[in-house]
């Protein structure tokens, strides 16, 4: 018997892109935007990152497939903006997680660490 519904068990993510929509609207940066440093993120700031990121997908997803119009007094879009700006939050107040190399050189100097 040929199978006429798929189920999908799993969560995964959309292929809808907003980076054009939201590169308009003004974004908070980090304190080290340029650098790329990995953090030791705890099991409920990676849920909250989680369902963040999900609450995010699922706004511009909306808003993409209604056709919204893109300016910057925009509810949906105002959303976006704040959970994004959540999110960052979130994972800039995780620790980073020193690089091998500051790692090597407090274990050759252990009174300056």
């Amino acid at each position: 018997m040929p199978m006429n519904r798929v189920r999908i068990n799993t969560m995964a993510a959309s292929t809808t892109t907003c980076f054009g929509i939201l590169a308009t609207l003004p974004v908070a940066t980090g304190p080290h935007p340029l650098l790329n440093r990995r953090r030791r993120i705890s099991p409920e700031a990676g849920r909250a990152l989680e369902i963040l990121g999900h609450a995010i997908e699922y706004l511009t997803d909306e808003f993409v497939h209604e056709g919204g119009l893109l300016s910057l007094h925009n509810e949906r879009l105002e959303a976006v903006r704040l959970l994004m700006e959540r999110n960052r939050q979130i994972y800039f107040a995780c620790p980073e997680i020193p690089t091998w190399s500051e790692r090597f050189h407090a274990f050759l100097n252990p009174r300056s660490a």
